[in-house]
């Protein structure tokens, strides 16, 4: 699937909308082959940025490294080139298209032969499950095989470093853990890197190795699972609010 692990490095990373300061100085490094979270409570720029690292916009102010060279502010498929995947919190696959065909799109941004990426796309909905359902149109999947083909249509780009916007939201407990192995498996035998973001935290404490935590836009804490399970600010701003 993937051929190892990217490191990643963020600095300074900062984004204005209009005057309105959604991320100031942002900082972290995710090494390669970890399983890193990026947490926080709503509208703590969470998104904003992973919008930044995947170059759905620029950054106002700051960089992104992949592997020591500079991404920031490429397009999004230039993006894609340099080994990032990514899924998205609002699950939109190609609702006319079969699941295999939705795959399969992610396939051919590797691997132009279409006997190939087909292969390689039914190798990836093998392992998530989906393999048996390649052929229904992805408007018919309930929300949890959504989720699953959102992670698919990523994986089958072949990224070095996975993004994951919430691919656990709305997931009952089972179907979270089922999501959990198969990350833990995945990052365990390809050294693909992981970058999460997730309010699902029995999810989060399972599966990372480390935490990030934004608020109104800024770091305020980062460490270990443990380290960020007793630290104060955290709980008076997110695990207080919204603990699972």
């Amino acid at each position: 699937m993937s051929t190892g692990g990217a490191t990643l490095n963020v600095r300074g990373l900062g984004k204005s909308f209009r005057g309105l300061r959604a991320v100031h100085d942002v900082g972290f490094d995710v090494p390669a082959g970890a399983i890193h979270a990026l947490i926080g409570p709503n509208g703590a720029g969470k998104t904003t940025t992973f919008n930044m690292i995947a170059g759905v916009f620029p950054p106002s102010a700051g960089t992104v490294q992949l592997d020591g060279r500079t991404i920031t502010g490429l397009r999004p498929d230039r993006v894609c080139d340099a080994g990032i995947g990514r899924t998205f919190q609002i699950v939109k696959p190609f609702p006319g298209l079969s699941v295999l065909d939705n795959v399969l799109i992610g396939a051919l941004k590797r691997e132009p032969d279409v006997s190939r990426a087909r292969d390689r796309a039914l190798t990836v909905l093998r392992e998530l499950g989906l393999h048996d359902k390649r052929a229904m149109t992805a408007s018919n999947l309930t929300l949890p095989d959504r989720k699953r083909l959102e992670v698919a249509r990523a994986l089958a780009t072949q990224p070095r470093l996975l993004l994951l916007d919430e691919v656990m939201a709305g997931l009952r407990p089972t179907e979270t853990d089922q999501m959990v192995a198969f990350l833990r498996e995945l990052n365990a035998r390809t050294g693909l890197t992981i970058l999460l973001i997730e309010h699902v935290m029995r999810a989060v404490m399972a599966l990372s190795q480390h935490i990030v935590v934004l608020n109104y836009g800024e770091k305020i804490a980062e460490g270990s699972p443990e380290a960020i399970a007793r630290d104060q600010r955290v709980l008076d701003v997110y695990l207080g609010q919204d603990a699972h």
